[in-house]
């Protein structure tokens, strides 16, 4: 009952994954700082410092913390109000011999920062894994839907004709954007490395007696040993903060491109045309039993909203670092960098989710196009006249009549579109009747939408997803299931 009497954040209760919510887990965290320890330490004996193989090896004996040793950490933080100095406490409490050199010659940050660019870097390939498989089953989607005729709509006023599968391209280019900048911060990432408190690496130097080869040494192996290609040249006491920036920057871009796509799926919905998956028991109102409302399209908005904001956090918080730096960047960060992407997480999901499970309803479409088509074939009407050698003016005036009468019976009436009817009952269309039928194929009033399709598949979207990386993300993908 204790979980259920204290607040949780439903962004890890209720809607995140379980990896990307054990990333961001204080077991997680204190495990990586104790990997950045470890890695210190090794540099630093491979370096000539007086660091023993016992010492070395209790530390990667002890590199998961158990609950008495978060225990031990909370007793010590109350006490000593610093977390960095309670877990190296506590560090040493299980690796005795190393207790004396853990965190020799580093300041909080050696741990803080450069957990945070681990965590960032792992998070981002979350990120990537997850978006990929989405393209991909919307790409499967617009294939199928390639030349399926659907009413266009500019002003959310009906327009030219496209196809369902052309309208999922235009989504599926957003994404592709999106993997474009989400794939370029992860790959741009350095590492924090061994700076010292101020970033001017004295407290090593003095460590290996102002020897500035060796200094620059373990900054360079400590970055290897994590695993990072570089470290950043210069640093004050923390990261630039303008690297979260970067970093949250893609995420919410890629937040817009969700709220589109899921308001699009929204709207759809209302026209009956196309709708995100319902299960058999799912309940859409509590007092309107009929009701198949498109919450998870909904939530995707609504997280995505979420998401947009916080990179205005990273933004401020970039701008207030004074000179080496200040600590008001400490609380935000706690919680804006782990929400920002257990949310990316959950849209992600749920996006993934709706798009394996979107269905068309073909005949709901054909009876709107039938609706608006008439008037829009008004122009092919004329020419066909023409065609058959009668006067354009008289042909337009003609056609303007009938038009307006058809739309009095629509808007005033509330009767079906008659103007066809109506053409096919006046003897002055008589040459061009027959026609009227190829007139009126809606897959003639596509353009180049199947084949844009095609074209948008084969020359960017499967040369996006080709990379082996990519190809292994989406072969080893599960069909999505939400928790709620």
């Amino acid at each position: 009952m204790e979980a259920f009497d204290t607040y949780q954040t439903p962004l890890s209760s209720r809607y995140a994954s379980k990896e990307m919510a054990h990333l961001f887990s204080p077991a997680m965290r204190f495990h990586t700082w104790r990997k950045l320890w470890l890695n210190l330490a090794i540099a630093e004996k491979e370096l000539g410092l007086p660091i023993s193989d016992e010492a070395i090896a209790e530390m990667k004996e002890n590199l998961y913390l158990d609950t008495a040793q978060f225990d031990v950490a909370a007793r010590e933080e109350k006490k000593r109000r610093h977390d960095v100095m309670a877990h190296v406490h506590t560090f040493g409490t299980v690796a005795p011999a190393a207790a004396g050199i853990i965190h020799l010659g580093a300041t909080s940050c050696y741990v803080t920062d450069n957990a945070d660019l681990i965590f960032l870097r792992e998070a981002l390939t979350i990120v990537l894994a997850k978006l990929v498989v989405v393209i991909d089953r919307l790409a499967k989607f617009a294939q199928q839907y390639r030349d399926l005729p659907t009413l266009g709509f500019t002003h959310f006023q009906p327009a030219q004709l496209t196809t369902v599968g052309k309208r999922c391209t235009l989504w599926i280019q957003e994404l592709l954007w999106d993997l474009r900048n989400i794939r370029r911060a992860r790959d741009d990432l350095g590492f924090r490395g061994v700076k010292g408190t101020t970033g001017t690496q004295a407290s090593f130097l003095a460590l290996f007696d102002g020897d500035h080869d060796k200094v620059v040494a373990l900054d360079k192996r400590v970055t290897e040993l994590l695993g990072f290609s570089y470290a950043y040249p210069v640093t004050s006491q923390t990261y630039s903060r303008k690297i979260d920036v970067d970093v949250l920057a893609p995420l919410a871009s890629f937040g817009a491109t969700a709220h589109k796509i899921a308001t699009d799926i929204r709207l759809l919905a209302n026209l009956k045309e196309v709708e995100e998956p319902f299960e058999a028991e799912q309940i859409g109102s509590s007092a309107m039993a009929y009701k198949r409302n498109p919450m998870r399209s909904e939530r995707i908005c609504s997280l995505s909203r979420h998401l947009m904001v916080l990179h205005q956090n990273a933004l401020m918080t970039s701008s207030v670092q004074w000179f080496e730096r200040t600590l008001d960047d400490s609380a935000n960060r706690r919680v804006t960098l782990p929400e920002a992407f257990l949310t990316a997480d959950i849209v992600l999901t749920t996006l993934q989710n709706v798009s394996e499970g979107l269905v068309v309803y073909p005949k709901v479409i054909a009876r709107r196009i039938g609706q608006e088509l008439p008037f829009m074939a008004t122009e092919n009407i004329i020419m066909a006249v023409v065609k058959s050698g009668g006067d354009r003016q008289e042909a337009h005036e003609k056609i303007r009549v009938l038009s307006h009468q058809a739309a009095r019976v629509v808007k005033e009436e509330g009767g079906e579109n008659d103007l066809i009817e109506r053409v096919k009952n006046d003897p002055y269309f008589d040459g061009i009747k027959a026609q009227l039928d190829s007139l009126l194929e809606p897959r003639s009033f596509v353009g180049r939408a199947p084949e844009q399709v095609d074209q948008f598949l084969k020359e960017w979207v499967e040369p996006a997803l080709d990379l082996e990386e990519f190809k292994k993300d989406i072969q080893g993908a599960s069909k999505a299931e939400l928790n709620v």
